[in-house]
């Protein structure tokens, strides 16, 4: 692929990229023909879905089989579906005249990759977004010390008990009831299907299906806290400085450029292919809010470096960006462990009010 730089950052430039073989006839079903990628992200986990239905009905013993089928699961698809799953969620997939074909990714495959039918969209779309990380946001990080694995496993287990059961409940209080009806005709659906699925095979129906869902919300929760780790107590409800961005990371190249989120934050339809390009002009506009960029970690190894607290890791990843203020490592280190504090209801009130 191509690279462009600017202050020492590599920006890499998606269109470069060798069209795949489909590209010719898939494109025409496509809202957009860059989103080509996808058809083919979309044929390798229909594959591993097969893979899942011969397992269930298969007498093949689960000891030996099941981790294999997790680690296809884990090393080659999962990462990709989720992102795939995000972007389509912001922009549909296909065309209006073959919008059916819109359900094969949430409704026929998601289950196989831990995703419950329209729950994804209800709760990245109808609340996420909408809420920002500030107070009313159901996976809201700024009320937890982001560096302690207690306050990430009080997070996650809230999220994994209750985070249905709130999230109807958000909408239900905004009045927002068609979005309520198609997270309960999608969770109900799903779990009734799941029910029957594990009366006939309960042991290969955990495998299939249960182990996916519980490895994939443990990992969109550490991704979360990731993504929203360094939040600046002063201004919380500033897109530069409640989220982060990872550059020059595997993740990006096989996720869509998903490491770029706080220009997902700013422009949550902005295509994935145009993040580098976006984030290299608007690099100005970083250093004057201060962002915190890195290079060469993702949201997952900044959640594993905060949970060690390994600060000279993430110091020496730290990008000084153009307009910021320049930085030893010492206050590198400084500005991180100041941006994971807590930060009280009662004040981002008053903080969000005068803002």
């Amino acid at each position: 692929m191509g690279e462009s730089g600017r202050c020492g950052l590599k920006i890499v430039d998606p269109r470069s990229a060798a069209r795949p073989w489909y590209s010719r006839w898939a494109s025409d079903y496509l809202n957009d023909a860059r989103d080509v990628k996808m058809v083919g992200v979309m044929m390798e986990s229909a594959l591993v879905a097969g893979f899942g239905v011969a397992l269930w009905f298969s007498s093949l013993p689960l000891a030996f089989v099941a981790p294999a089928y997790w680690g296809l699961l884990a090393f080659w698809i999962l990462d990709r579906f989720t992102l795939m799953l995000h972007c389509t969620s912001h922009r549909q997939l296909f065309k209006s005249r073959y919008r059916l074909l819109n359900r094969l990714i949430p409704w026929f495959l998601g289950p196989f990759f831990g995703h419950t039918p329209n729950t994804y969209f209800a709760h990245h779309l109808g609340m996420h977004h909408r809420e920002e990380n500030l107070a009313d946001d159901l996976s809201s990080t700024i009320r937890f010390r982001r560096d302690r694995l207690d306050h990430w496993l009080a997070y996650y287990l809230r999220f994994m008990l209750f985070g249905l059961f709130e999230l109807g409940r958000y909408f239900s209080r905004r009045k927002q009831f068609k979005m309520l009806s198609r997270i309960l005709v999608g969770e109900g659906l799903y779990w009734s299907a799941l029910l029957a699925a594990a009366f006939v095979h309960p042991t290969r129906t955990l495998a299939v299906f249960v182990v996916p869902l519980l490895a994939i919300r443990t990992l969109m929760m550490i991704g979360n806290w990731g993504q929203h780790a360094f939040v600046c107590p002063e201004h919380p409800e500033d897109p530069y400085r409640a989220s982060i961005t990872c550059i020059n990371t595997r993740y990006n190249r096989r996720c869509f450029n998903d490491g770029y989120h706080i220009l997902h934050h700013l422009q949550p339809r902005c295509h994935w292919t145009e993040h580098p390009a976006e984030f290299e002009r608007g690099l100005a506009e970083y250093g004057k809010h201060d962002a915190i960029v890195f290079d060469g970690l993702d949201f997952f190894q900044v959640w594993l470096l905060l949970m060690l607290r390994r600060w000279d890791a993430l110091a020496e990843r730290f990008v000084q960006l153009p307009g910021a203020p320049p930085r030893s490592p010492a206050q590198v280190v400084a500005l991180l462990k100041e941006r994971v504090t807590p930060i009280p209801a009662r004040g981002l009130a008053s903080l969000v009010a005068t803002s």
